[in-house]
């Protein structure tokens, strides 16, 4: 009678402990990523030639080439001569920024200069061209192409000689999957727990199914 209780309470016991540990769910913390998207731009510059400028070199044939600025971001053009009528670069530039970045950048400046001989250079003139309505309208297409067009080159004393040829497209739009973490509860799996308390469940009916065998076989030798 004993050896049922027992077996009764432990029966329940197990029971408890079952529901117990599944109503439990143990958290952990991970690292993972998001899609969190970070928005790019990027305007491509095609700097074609330059016709009519202004000689600022004493001696020898003129030397040109180019600083095209563009908020932090500088290049700098290969030279080219200037014998003949239009001075040739035919160079493409990137620049690249964040998209909000590109709505608080206002303009691109080209300075031409003449690579004089025993100097860095002198300037020549300079482009200015502003990119509020190019940056706006190629934000709403996602893709904005002007092809190459004249614009006039400023000099010094802001007067206007010579022309350089620029094409611009603007991209919008380009994804950045930047990696950032975040805490998630995770629930830890249960099945060793759950399979150690049903193994040891097993192993007391099996352990008092041959304690009640070896008793009846000894109760029976008894009466014989």
């Amino acid at each position: 009678m004993q050896q049922q209780e027992h077996l009764l309470m432990k029966a329940r016991g197990f029971s408890l402990l079952d529901k117990h540990v599944e109503m439990q769910s143990h958290t952990s913390t991970h690292k993972g990523s998001t899609s969190t998207q970070m928005k790019r731009g990027i305007l491509e510059v095609f700097l074609v030639h330059a016709e009519g400028m202004k000689h600022t070199n004493l001696i020898g044939t003129p030397v040109y080439y180019v600083v095209i600025k563009c908020g932090s971001h500088v290049h700098k053009s290969k030279t080219s001569s200037g014998k003949d009528e239009k001075t040739w670069w035919n160079e493409k530039f990137r620049f690249d920024f964040p998209l909000t970045d590109w709505k608080q950048l206002t303009h691109l400046k080209f300075r031409i200069m003449d690579q004089e001989l025993f100097t860095d250079g002198g300037f020549v003139g300079e482009t200015i061209i502003y990119l509020g309505g190019i940056i706006d309208e190629g934000i709403n297409r996602g893709v904005l192409e002007m092809m190459p067009a004249p614009y006039n080159v400023v000099l010094e004393d802001d007067t206007y000689k010579g022309e350089i040829k620029i094409g611009l497209r603007f991209t919008a739009n380009t994804e950045v999957l930047p990696e950032r973490t975040f805490l998630a509860q995770v629930d830890e799996p249960r099945q060793l727990t759950c399979r150690s308390i049903i193994n040891l469940w097993k192993f007391s009916w099996w352990k008092f199914w041959v304690y009640q065998n070896q008793r009846n076989t000894k109760n029976k030798v008894e009466e014989e």
